[in-house]
């Protein structure tokens, strides 16, 4: 792919959010400050330019190669995400799902607590991070917090605890062929915590 001399990604900057920019030649260090709270970034080393401009922040890098536009692409993504964390929030939504034995979920202090996942006797317990508040109803599950990255990475490692792999998926009436074991905790929806 041919290097493209010049590209640039702004990413604007909505009333009440201050974004400040800390760049040295090894680390791109990005502050965002809302109505919701503050989130702060280092991305290591990025070979781009990044600045605040006239109400937007200003990516920009010179011949690029596909690493670098990709790259831009993947910073001003993750800057629009975090400028939504402090104006809106995130709110990631499970669905709990059993057929025949009842899975329980509790939140107890500072861990999440599953019970009775299969029948099992043994608990599965996941701490909750810092700056996530998490709630039970009777088969929901909702994780919300400012910053995206831990919200969503909290709500998959939820998911992942109750997936079943391989032979640990059999068949309900011991039936060949069929979808296996459903029961689980899943995503199923992403929105902003005010609208």
């Amino acid at each position: 792919m041919p290097r493209i001399p010049y590209l640039r990604e702004e990413i604007e900057i909505p009333p009440g959010v201050q974004v400040e920019i800390k760049q040295t030649d090894n680390n791109l260090v990005v502050k965002v400050k809302g109505p919701m709270g503050e989130i702060e970034k280092n991305f290591g080393y990025v070979p781009l330019l990044a600045h605040v401009e006239d109400g937007k922040v200003v990516l920009e890098t010179y011949f690029a190669k596909k690493f670098e536009k990709a790259l831009i692409g993947t910073i001003a993504a993750r800057i629009r995400n975090m400028i939504q964390g402090v104006t809106k929030g995130w709110r990631y939504k499970l669905k709990i799902v059993y057929s025949h034995f009842p899975i329980m979920v509790k939140v107890q202090g500072d861990k999440l607590v599953i019970e009775n996942f299969l029948g099992r006797k043994d608990k599965i317990i996941l701490d909750i991070p810092k700056g996530v508040k998490v709630q039970v109803t009777k088969d929901d599950i909702i994780v919300e917090g400012i910053d995206r990255d831990i919200v969503s990475q909290f709500a998959a490692n939820i998911e992942e605890a109750t997936t079943l792999r391989g032979d640990e998926r059999p068949c309900p009436h011991g039936r060949e062929g069929g979808p296996g074991v459903l029961d689980g905790i899943y995503v199923y929806a992403v929105e902003p915590i005010k609208k």
